[in-house]
């Protein structure tokens, strides 16, 4: 079992739901997020002045997968979330060590569905 979690643009969310449902993976988490990567934020000029706003608006997407489905998510996502542009986002993978589903009692693979 794997944890993925990306952090993307929040005007691709329509995008990437829509590459994950046709990759058949439904079962999705969304929050928004505040952040910068490398480009350190935004610089604006009001009334002639620079002001500089570190954080950029993102939204971060949870998805806990079987391993059969790990590259097809991945996969999924990279394609609805490229622009080619600077701020694309990123995608961690990570280890899922337990997972319960509350209203019945399952573990392991078969609570993640």
């Amino acid at each position: 079992m794997k944890l993925i979690t990306a952090i993307i643009q929040p005007h691709r969310l329509d995008e990437v739901k829509k590459e994950l449902y046709k990759a058949e993976v439904n079962l999705v988490t969304v929050s928004e997020a505040l952040g910068h990567g490398r480009q350190l934020g935004v610089a604006e000029f009001y009334r002639g002045v620079k002001e500089t706003g570190n954080l950029l608006r993102k939204v971060r997407i949870d998805v806990a997968v079987n391993e059969e489905f790990v590259d097809k998510t991945v996969n999924a996502i990279i394609k609805g979330a490229r622009t080619g542009k600077i701020g694309d986002g990123k995608i961690f993978v990570t280890e899922l060590n337990r997972c319960i589903r509350i209203r019945t009692g399952e573990e392991g693979s078969a609570a993640i569905g």
